[in-house]
């Protein structure tokens, strides 16, 4: 087989003839960045040929190269295939770098109601006369000091076969770990002395693309640490449905290795931090959608991509640590989120929980987006939800300068309305690399707001500016020029991105007003509209208004949730009760499949526009671009 060596590591692997250099580069353990899955759209997998024979198709993605780079060997990963050996460089860019990963939570207080408890207990050793056994002598101690009755309580086999050398060691002076599980419950440690205070629990986000974990201290409710590291599930795709077609070919038993070693890899991280034995980590509460935490539980989620979209759980799941190979105390309590659909799951169920809204009559909307959008709208008495495709524009795919929100993306943009000159800021004020989610919202609204595009996101090419001209295949607005950039490139926004951008805001638009025709509501009963996640958090609330991602409503009226499923999975870690609410939830939610509601591409339609079709939906917009119309009769 052709062996490839990526330059400059020299990492060496054999792969098939007619394998890609991408899965080649997955193989030696690149993260490399594929935005769009490896389907050759986002251009972010750039690298170049140094010698040997690959297939590359140069005329067909020629529009992500300048003639120099093409002549110096560039290529897509995703679509160069091996044909001999080879050596390929792998530019910086081209991996995954660290990113700006949201953490923040809202920070709610509640009950400390943990569903594990420690009993210290100085117990009697067996006579002649009192021969009771050493489990029931055990288990009555730990009734006796206000646990749960001996008969309700499990003791796996392994607990049984250290009890008779821990209690007699310890001169009968033991701690029993209890836990609350299905059914009743369960002992999941014996030690000696007394070991109350180290009883330790992780409240994890399993995301697609990123892992956040707290570490709680469950005697006292507070935070030890916080860590934070990419999904590796990453080297086998970058999205959901690349990572499904991944495990139809085997590859399940990888993909459920690879998502509990990044979860056990941030709870080390936390645990190090805290001086805290990860052996006292007791319980580890999980809030993932519904396809990542099937495949971390080792279920195959495979059918679920296909009509009827059917999972194959959708209730809460609680199992042992040791049975799905994270590293905690091994019968410690593991409690997945329920799920509703195939794309509302724990994480939304855990946003819903965090927000609140199910406490109030006021109506709520709240949207998570990323490459899949998902959209909740309810108060106390009706919830209804959806999810869809955004498409990888929002999150930098398919945009010519899109990336993730790493050091030197563009991530906030204004534009003089009068000099239509750019004032910008990069992550770590890092020299820019590219544009990052918030940052093209930016740019659309403020484009749109100074007159540059029109609302079908058409540049007008006839304004005499040395920022607009008509670009090697679509008209563009230079952002920086290449002696101010980082990749010796002038970096620009295309009339085809912002195409793609307004596709993916139309979707997420359409599907908010969906849901307001299902509860027979209008803008104007919405009393808050929540962005959930990270690519919420860091965009301009009223950019997000003005381009129609989200309906109109007062800018005071948005707000931001935070890491919701981390602060979801926070509050049912801490009290137990919140777990019966997580239940309802799930059972109270009304879920619109949009690919069967006739009226969605309807509302697409009308959405595909700046901001909208109807601007009396958007009033305060419609006010905006008056004043542009204005600037333009009389410069």
């Amino acid at each position: 087989m052709p062996t490839v060596t990526f330059l400059p590591g020299f990492q060496k692997v054999e792969v098939p003839k007619g394998d890609s250099i991408l899965s080649a580069a997955r193989k030696a353990g690149l993260p490399v960045n594929v935005v769009c899955g490896g389907i050759g759209k986002c251009g972010k997998c750039v690298m170049f040929l140094k010698s040997g024979r690959t297939e590359f198709d140069n005329q067909r993605y020629e529009e992500f190269f300048t003639a120099e780079e093409l002549h110096n060997g560039a290529c897509l990963a995703c679509r160069t295939y091996v044909i001999d050996d080879c050596q390929v460089f792998v530019p910086e860019q081209t991996l995954i770098q660290s990113q700006q990963i949201l953490i923040d939570t809202l920070g709610h207080t509640v009950d400390l109601n943990p569903s594990v408890w420690k009993y210290h207990l100085q117990l009697k050793p067996p006579t002649l006369d009192n021969p009771i056994s050493d489990l029931d002598r055990l288990l009555d101690g730990v009734h006796d000091a206000g646990g749960p009755v001996d008969k309700r309580i499990y003791a796996p086999l392994e607990l049984l076969r250290r009890i008779p050398s821990v209690t007699r060691e310890s001169g009968w002076n033991v701690t029993a770990t209890i836990a609350l599980v299905p059914g009743g419950y369960r002992l999941i440690h014996i030690e000696k002395g007394d070991t109350r205070k180290k009883m330790y629990g992780a409240a994890v986000d399993l995301g697609t693309t990123t892992i956040v974990v707290f570490l709680r201290d469950l005697t006292t409710g507070q935070v030890l640490g916080v860590t934070s590291n990419y999904n590796r599930q990453i080297s086998c795709g970058e999205d959901i449905l690349s990572r499904v077609n991944y495990g139809k070919l085997g590859g399940f038993p990888k993909l459920q290795a690879l998502a509990a070693e990044s979860i056990n890899a941030a709870i080390q991280t936390a645990a190090n931090a805290a001086g805290v034995d990860i052996d006292d980590i007791y319980e580890v509460v999980i809030a993932g959608n519904t396809i990542m935490t099937h495949i971390l539980m080792g279920i195959d989620p495979s059918y679920m991509i296909h009509e009827p979209y059917v999972p194959v759980v959708r209730r809460a799941l609680s199992t042992s640590a040791s049975r799905i190979g994270l590293s905690v105390r091994p019968n410690g309590g593991i409690f997945i989120f329920p799920a509703v659909s195939d794309f509302i799951g724990g994480d939304i169920i855990a946003d819903i929980l965090a927000s609140g809204m199910t406490g109030s009559s006021d109506i709520s909307l709240m949207i998570d987006i990323g490459t899949n959008y998902e959209v909740v709208l309810g108060n106390n008495d009706w919830i209804f939800a959806c999810a869809g495709a955004a498409g990888p524009a929002l999150e930098g795919g398919e945009v010519l300068f899109g990336m993730r929100a790493n050091p030197g993306a563009i991530e906030k943009v204004s534009i003089d309305p009068a000099t239509l000159e750019p004032t910008f800021s990069t992550i770590n004020n890092s020299n820019p690399l590219g544009i990052c989610g918030s940052g093209l919202i930016d740019i659309l609204a403020e484009l749109l707001k100074a007159c540059v595009i029109d609302r079908n996101g058409r540049i007008n090419t006839a304004i005499p500016h040395p920022r607009i001209r008509p670009g090697p295949y679509y008209p563009e607005y230079v952002l920086v020029w290449k002696e101010k950039a980082g990749i010796n490139k002038d970096i620009v926004i295309t009339e085809n991105d912002i195409k793609n951008l307004i596709m993916s805001k139309a979707s997420t638009l359409a599907a908010c007003t969906v849901l307001m025709n299902v509860a027979g509501i209008t803008r104007t009963d919405i009393k808050t509209i929540y962005f959930a996640g990270g690519f919420g958090n860091y965009i301009n609330k009223d950019h997000a208004t003005t381009i129609g991602l989200i309906p109109e409503v007062s800018i005071d009226q948005i707000k931001n949730l935070g890491n919701g499923a981390a602060e979801g999975a926070n509050m049912a870690l801490l009290d137990r009760k919140k777990r019966k609410l997580l239940n309802e939830i799930a059972e109270k939610i009304g879920y619109i499949e949009l690919n069967a509601t006739p009226s969605f591409m309807d509302e697409y339609t009308r959405s595909a526009f700046l901001p909208h079709t109807d601007l009396s939906l958007f009033p305060t917009v419609e006010r905006a671009l008056q004043q542009c119309r204005i600037r333009v009769v009389n410069p």
